[in-house]
C-alpha cells in the first residue's frame, strides 16, 4: 500500500494523483456532498464545510483521496431564505453524474459518496442506480447525519437521545462548534417556535402538514414552518464536546467502511 501525505485531491498535482492511483492497492476516492442553506441562527449556512472536514479526516485515516466537495445541494424548501444556493433536480443529477464519470473514465472503480445533506439522497439514488444499470458498478453512499445510531445519540445526549436530532440543532450545530467554533453564535440558541400553519393545518417538518394526526405531503418551504430554521430539537444542548464525539464516530465509521469497500469487488454485488 502506497501511503500518501496528501489526501485532498485539490492539493495534489496530476502526477501525485496518478502515482497514488497506480500504486495504491484498490484505491478509494471519496465524493463529499453538502449544501448552502439556512441552519438556524447559531451556525453558518455552508454545511458543505463539515462534509469536507469529515471526508478529509476519513481519507487520512483510511489512506483514501477525497475529491473537492460539491457545495450546492438539492434543497428547494430553502430557496425562500436569502443566501441559500440550491441546484435544481436536473442540475444536481447532471453535476453528480459528471463528477462520477470523470473518475470512471480513468478506471476508478471504488468511489464512495459522503453525503452531508439528507435532501440530496433521493437524487443520489437515481444517479447511482443509473451508473449501475449502465456500467454494472456499485457506488455506495453514506448519508452522514443519518448514519449515527441511536446508541451514539444516547451516549452523547443521555435520556434526550435522538430527540436532539433536528434541523437547526444537532448533530450539525455541535459538529460546527467542534470544527469551526469561531463561526458559531451559541448565545443565539433558542427553542423552536410553535409550528406555523399551512392551509389551516400545522406544518410538520419540511415534508407536509398534519391533518387528524396524519402527515399530508405538501410543498413546504422552511419559512412556512419557522422563521429561523430551527425546526425541532433544542440547539441550546449543543456543544463543541458533543460535536467532537459525533465527528469521531462518523470518521471512524466511514473509515471502516472504506477499508471494507476496498476489499470487495464493486462490480459484483454478490461478493
Amino acid at each position: 500500500m502506497t501511503k500518501t501525505k496528501k489526501h485532498l485531491l485539490e492539493n495534489m498535482t496530476f502526477e501525485e494523483f496518478r502515482t497514488w492511483s497506480e500504486e495504491e492497492e484498490n484505491p478509494v476516492v471519496l465524493i463529499p456532498l453538502g449544501s448552502q442553506e439556512i441552519q438556524g441562527p447559531v451556525v453558518p449556512m455552508g454545511d458543505f464545510m463539515l462534509a469536507r472536514k469529515i471526508a478529509e479526516e476519513v481519507a487520512e485515516r483510511a489512506n483514501a483521496v477525497t475529491a473537492p466537495t460539491m457545495p450546492f445541494g438539492y434543497a428547494e424548501y430553502f430557496w425562500s431564505v436569502p443566501g441559500g444556493i440550491a441546484l435544481s433536480a436536473d442540475s444536481f443529477r447532471g453535476v453528480l453524474r459528471d463528477i462520477l464519470d470523470n473518475f470512471l473514465r480513468h478506471g476508478h472503480k471504488r468511489l464512495v459518496i459522503l453525503n452531508g445533506h439528507s435532501g440530496n439522497y433521493s437524487l443520489i439514488d437515481q444517479v447511482i442506480r443509473a451508473v449501475r444499470r449502465e456500467t454494472g458498478l456499485i457506488i455506495p453512499c453514506i448519508n452522514l447525519w443519518r448514519a449515527i445510531p441511536d446508541s451514539v445519540w444516547t451516549e452523547i445526549h443521555g435520556d434526550y437521545g435522538k430527540k436532539a436530532f433536528s434541523h437547526g440543532g444537532d448533530p450539525i450545530t455541535s459538529v460546527y462548534m467542534h470544527y469551526f467554533p469561531e463561526l458559531t453564535h451559541p448565545e443565539k440558541a433558542k427553542l423552536p417556535d410553535a409550528p406555523f400553519e399551512m392551509a389551516g393545518m400545522p406544518v410538520m417538518g419540511l415534508g407536509g402538514a398534519k391533518f387528524k394526526d396524519v402527515e399530508i405531503g405538501m410543498p413546504v418551504n422552511v419559512d412556512d414552518r419557522c422563521p429561523d430554521g430551527i425546526v425541532n430539537g433544542d440547539p441550546r444542548l449543543s456543544s463543541a464536546e458533543k460535536g467532537e464525539k459525533f465527528a469521531e464516530y462518523l470518521v471512524g465509521f466511514c473509515a471502516d467502511f472504506v477499508e471494507h469497500f476496498r476489499s470487495v469487488d464493486p462490480t459484483d454485488p454478490k461478493k
